[in-house]
């Protein structure tokens, strides 16, 4: 399987705005699934960290996140929070394909461009899962997208549908056989 690129940072902010804006008109102020975030607030920190992890990219610092924040207007409308998602992992898409695979910089130890996009995939899927339980409307991530998150961030993830083996590893949902998780970590360094 090929590294995970921009294109699948577009693919994933696509996902998330078509299953979302279908239900703009909603309670956003609801808690997202079980966060205890809201909606709004859940959609608005996908954005903060896709755009948290273009600037470790570019940046490329090697001891901390760079020190600054996104402040999404809390005026925004829903549609107006995924616009800028979709801004968001644009950013982060220019900045995986344009840097070079040894490029290097900190997310909890060295960690690659394919490893900001695999987190950026990750952030966007499990929140619009996230929102999405919030709203009550039924959405799982998509197979093909969730195969490349489990494939670089859970190596030691089990067989199963891609989709429902990614809802598990990270706390959301139970497998057959298998307790829900309450905690975890996904690795993203590579060095």
């Amino acid at each position: 399987m090929s590294a995970v690129t921009g294109a699948d940072l577009l693919q994933a902010a696509d996902e998330m705005t078509q299953v979302l804006l279908l239900h703009q008109e909603r309670d956003w102020s609801v808690p997202a699934g079980t966060l205890t975030w809201s909606c709004w607030t859940t959609a608005a920190h996908v954005a903060h960290d896709l755009l948290g992890y273009a600037g470790q990219v570019t940046g490329l610092p090697q001891d901390g996140y760079l020190p600054y924040d996104l402040r999404v207007s809390p005026t925004a409308s829903p549609t107006q929070v995924l616009a800028v998602v979709r801004a968001c992992a644009g950013l982060l898409a220019v900045a995986v394909d344009g840097t070079g695979s040894d490029a290097r910089a900190w997310h909890f130890g060295p960690c690659d461009p394919e490893g900001f996009a695999a987190m950026g995939v990750a952030e966007t899927l499990l929140h619009t899962y996230d929102i999405t339980v919030g709203l009550g409307v039924p959405w799982q991530p998509p197979q093909r997208l969730s195969t490349v998150v489990l494939r670089r961030l859970f190596p030691d993830a089990p067989d199963g549908p891609a989709p429902d083996v990614l809802l598990w590893m990270t706390g959301r949902v139970e497998l057959p056989g298998r307790a829900r998780r309450t905690s975890w970590v996904w690795r993203a360094a590579v060095d």
